[in-house]
């Protein structure tokens, strides 16, 4: 365990939080959590590894798309890929994931066609993909109502009598929502098979984290009456284990659980954002020195793991993934103006045929106006 001095909290013992692998790469045993590592081999942990160094090369893709007016806006992850790698590579796929819209990483793992991951942000469609097809919601925007419709989804699991679990994932700020809290009041009146997984990246858009929460944000979760997490997001192998006690406990009746991953966001917000106004430099470099990729890489050189043959096979999966999110997304056709009323509702209702014969009827008087030139 290692004390986490991450958030100024004046008068308040800061708990530990669990850290298996540290910033230089040094495997620490936990006998809690170790347990719950046993399969995770040589061969599995360069699997996380690539994981990481993937997600990370689709997320700096889609800033460079973003950039060069290919999308309109890109919600970044970088930094954050130990929190959604760690977690996601826990799920089973019959278990339901609920996502803000930073959790790209995630859905890389859930098997999110590429050229789906981009169709919302180059504003084609209104939404990404098939939710049933892989078992996750399309990303939600309002902040922490997804929270909402993750325990809603896990009291249907808990009526049907299923061993599933529902996870949804939020950042510091959303924990100030009131959709947030009322989840956690329902999840725990019912014991309702559900992870709450905070990634506490330290920056609610430019507000610190320790500006709305003077003590950690999974001391939160007891008051509620549901047992709290706290890890180093930056290390895969906590979140994994982590994930997975949380997950075993909801499977077995035990109930929601909340993760709280410390990580750090070390890019903007979005891309529309711009952090040097409100962060200090010396704070993203203290942070960089944490980097989840870096010390796995750490890790697996001490292990003697890390060969050319690795990096080699690592890059080239990096680069094909880039070359096919990208083609993907400049190859999207563009959206016919009427689309925009296609699947609003699962079926067809007057409201909504009326508006889309006064839209019709609108674009026929343009086209007539401009065959008048």
């Amino acid at each position: 365990m290692v004390k986490d001095e991450t958030a100024p909290t004046p008068g308040f013992q800061q708990p530990e939080m669990i850290q298996l692998i540290t910033p230089d790469g040094t495997r620490v045993g936990h006998p809690e959590f170790d347990r719950w590592l046993q399969d995770i081999d040589d061969e599995r942990l360069c699997a996380l590894y690539e994981d990481m160094v993937v997600i990370r090369r689709i997320d700096t893709e889609a800033t460079h798309l973003q950039r060069q007016g290919e999308l309109a806006l890109w919600p970044p992850l970088l930094g954050q890929e130990a929190s959604q790698i760690g977690s996601a590579r826990a799920l089973r796929t019959d278990d339901f994931v609920f996502s803000s819209y930073r959790e790209n990483g995630v859905a890389y793992c859930r098997g999110v066609d590429l050229t789906d991951l981009l169709r919302v942000w180059r504003g084609n469609v209104s939404s990404g993909w098939d939710p049933f097809s892989i078992n996750m919601a399309t990303p939600q925007i309002i902040i922490g109502a997804q929270t909402l419709h993750a325990t809603g989804y896990a009291l249907g699991i808990q009526n049907d009598g299923a061993d599933s679990a529902a996870i949804t994932y939020f950042g510091d700020g959303a924990v100030s929502q009131g959709d947030v809290n009322e989840a956690l009041v329902f999840a725990a009146s019912f014991q309702v098979p559900v992870i709450f997984f905070c990634q506490n990246n330290h920056w609610a858009i430019s507000e610190p984290v320790g500006l709305q929460s003077h003590i950690p944000i999974a001391d939160r979760a007891p008051g509620f009456g549901i047992p709290s997490l706290r890890v180093d997001g930056n290390d895969v192998l906590a979140v994994l284990a982590a994930t997975r006690i949380a997950l075993d406990r909801a499977r077995t009746g035990g109930g929601p659980t909340f993760i709280e991953a410390v990580t750090y966001r070390m890019g903007p917000h979005t891309t529309a954002d711009d952090p040097t106004r409100y962060r200090d430099a010396n704070e993203l470099e203290d942070w960089a020195a944490k980097d989840p990729i870096s010390r796995v890489e750490a890790l697996l050189t001490k292990d003697g793991l890390l060969t050319p043959k690795l990096q080699d096979a690592v890059a080239a999966k990096a680069d094909a993934v880039a070359k096919e999110m990208r083609a993907g997304c400049i190859g999207l056709p563009e959206p016919a103006p009427l689309d925009v009323f296609d699947n609003v509702y699962s079926t067809h209702n007057s409201w909504l045929d009326r508006q889309r014969d006064h839209y019709s009827r609108y674009l026929a008087t343009l086209a007539g106006a401009e065959g008048g030139n």
